[in-house]
């Protein structure tokens, strides 16, 4: 069993937690131009390369032993449990939001149906009108790319020469800055008008994740955690840019490249040891959990018009729930149901 990289888990966490404070301020500031996290949905993008250097670190040592369908087992194990809980959570919030005129329409068959679609992350139905793929939760969008990330890694990925690994990242880092440049931000890939961004989004962080773990360059610096936690939030926050394409392809092409070889390379230990299991224990489940709720969260913002107070009192105890629901779905669902999987299907534990 290989250690994992404690900080890079508590880095995932870190961004999983701007990603949730970005939903929680949309609501109230939809426009990225005057939204106070202007780049956080760069979080995703962070997600991507982590994911390739981490699959890479995994995985390639050990496709000698291991066949493609043993990889799908182990990645189906480790992704779609919270998958399958949060489509039902999410059709449970469908049936309970009273705000949102849209979605009422829908009987309990309908949603039903719709959330069993959503479980194989496959687009479903605009619910809600806003030509969102996978209306029903979001991050999904996410998670399809991921697993087509995984999919194309098991197939050819694994098998790419350092040369030709470097022309794949190198043509996807073009892509990206063309349509970075196109677009003025990265802020999509959710929308059945957008879909083909997703992909784009997804190539080069996570290839380019797998090209810096083969590499072996890791930066060593103290205080890595902190520093590149803090990192991230001022790359979020910075404010938009007459070039804000280029600077987001600068963000997931420069600068997250640097942040995951600070964190590879960092040492931790301690308290500061303990935050990092903890935030990355956590990072997947309130990232694929948070989104149902923050639809409800929305329309009642539109609906109500609470007054500022109420609002910021209301996001700050929905970050508690998030959290409390993410840890005790990972310990009372995730993780046993994870556990008897592998022995279902006699999978060895491993790091995913």
């Amino acid at each position: 069993m290989k250690p994992h990289y404690p900080i890079l888990d508590g880095l995932r966490g870190t961004a999983a937690l701007l990603v949730v404070i970005f939903h929680l301020i949309e609501a109230f500031y939809p426009d990225v131009n005057i939204h106070p996290m202007h780049h956080a949905f760069l979080a995703v993008d962070f997600f991507f390369l982590l994911s390739g250097f981490v699959i890479g670190y995994a995985y390639d040592d050990r496709w000698g032993s291991m066949t493609f369908k043993d990889f799908f087992k182990i990645r189906l194990v480790r992704l779609h449990p919270l998958v399958i809980v949060s489509a039902v959570i999410a059709g449970v919030c469908i049936l309970l939001d009273p705000y949102t005129e849209s979605i009422q329409k829908y009987n309990f068959l309908q949603v039903a149906g719709i959330s069993l679609l959503a479980m194989t992350l496959l687009p479903v139905p605009d619910v809600r009108g806003w030509n969102e793929t996978h209306s029903i939760n979001g991050p999904f969008w996410s998670l399809l790319q991921e697993y087509i990330a995984n999919f194309i890694y098991a197939v050819v990925g694994r098998k790419l020469s350092s040369t030709a690994l470097w022309i794949l990242v190198t043509l996807s880092a073009a892509a990206l800055i063309v349509t970075a440049s196109w677009r003025g931000n990265l802020g999509t890939g959710w929308g059945y008008d957008t879909f083909w961004i997703a992909f784009v989004r997804m190539m080069f962080p996570f290839f380019g994740g797998l090209l810096l773990f083969r590499a072996g360059k890791l930066i060593r610096i103290p205080n890595a955690y902190l520093f590149c936690s803090v990192a991230l939030t001022v790359l979020f926050c910075l404010p938009t840019f007459r070039f804000n394409g280029l600077y987001e392809a600068a963000c997931i092409i420069i600068a997250f490249p640097m942040i995951v070889a600070a964190g590879a390379g960092g040492t931790i230990n301690g308290r500061w040891a303990k935050l990092c299991k903890f935030s990355g224990d956590i990072s997947y489940p309130i990232y694929i959990l948070h989104y149902p709720f923050i639809y409800i969260y929305t329309s009642w913002i539109y609906a109500a018009k609470p007054d500022t107070a109420t609002i910021w009192l209301v996001s700050v105890g929905l970050v508690l729930f998030f959290v409390l629901l993410a840890y005790a779905l990972l310990k009372l669902y995730d993780e046993p149901v994870r556990q008897w999987l592998r022995r279902k299907f006699l999978i060895r534990k491993t790091v995913s």
